[in-house]
């Protein structure tokens, strides 16, 4: 619908506001030095989330998202997601309407009940697309102040990103070059390990705790088997696991691991020479001390 010259409306979601305050700081302070303009526009819900919802109701999920979409189409703006999930949710709901007449039909009725009609306008981006397709890498990398040289990043997806692909259409699901191209943008090394691709374990946590620690453990296994620095996440519910549970899993089960979770705004805004107070690393609950330390000098 809009061109990106006119900006993008911010859809922040629910994790990012409500429990992640310091990524939207990170957010607001990259985006306010790159020449892609993203606006606060009133009236945005929870997307809402793309595992329990539509398995209850198809219907209901997708009229809750189309909301959403509606709210940006009379803003006369396309959408820039900051939550994997988000995005999900909301492209899949704008592909379905335009694919599907008996859910478009009933989405139809239960808005105009609200005052509201899905026109079927506006584009949904995830930021990552944004910075890889609107920016791209090259010019990202005339933004870097203080390139990240020496630092290894292992670069984590998230799954509603990449999949169900036919739908979101954004990377090659089996090997997407996307974040580690962003990565790479800010002079780092994106380091490649096993299991790269494997789930945060999210969507599994309220129903067996067990197995979703065991793929946390897993994935931050093979990333310190890469000697990665550092972790990038596109996704605030993927950050929390692994921040979050990274702390847990070393109390609980006697690990130690230590590798630090950024957000890819955090990691690229010290590249474009933020410094850590500017972009509160210090409410990440893993501690970046090494990672900064590695930056300053040390090895």
């Amino acid at each position: 619908m809009a061109s990106s010259s006119s900006g993008y409306a911010m859809f922040l979601g629910c994790v990012i506001p409500n429990l992640l305050p310091h990524l939207e700081i990170s957010i607001r302070k990259v985006f306010g030095k790159l020449d892609v303009e993203v606006k606060d526009i009133a009236g945005f819900s929870c997307c809402p989330e793309p595992i329990g919802t539509p398995g209850l109701d198809m219907t209901t999920w997708v009229t809750l998202a189309a909301r959403n979409l509606c709210v940006a189409e009379e803003a006369g703006l396309d959408i820039i997601a900051f939550c994997n999930g988000c995005f999900e949710t909301l492209k899949e709901a704008k592909v379905l309407l335009e694919h599907d007449a008996k859910l478009r039909s009933r989405v139809a009725e239960a808005l105009s009940k609200i005052g509201r009609e899905y026109k079927g306008r506006v584009e949904v981006k995830h930021f990552a697309q944004v910075l890889y397709e609107d920016v791209g890498p090259a010019k990202l990398r005339s933004y870097v102040e203080r390139p990240l040289k020496g630092v290894k990043v292992a670069a984590h997806y998230g799954c509603h990103i990449l999949r169900p692909s036919h739908l979101l259409q954004v990377d090659d699901p089996f090997n997407p070059v996307l974040l580690d191209a962003l990565v790479e943008a800010t002079g780092a090394e994106s380091v490649d390990y096993f299991r790269k691709f494997l789930c945060c374990g999210c969507g599994v946590g309220n129903l067996d705790e067990a197995t979703n620690v065991k793929m946390v453990m897993e994935k931050l296994h093979y990333m310190t088997q890469a000697k990665a620095d550092c972790m990038a996440v596109l996704c605030p519910v993927c950050f929390r696991q692994y921040d979050v549970r990274q702390m847990i899993i070393n109390k609980t089960y006697g690990k130690d691991y230590n590798i630090p979770v950024l957000y890819y705004t955090q990691l690229l805004g010290l590249a474009m020479g933020m410094t850590p107070d500017e972009l509160e690393l210090k409410s990440n609950r893993t501690k970046v001390d090494p990672l900064l330390a590695k930056l300053n000098g040390g090895k």
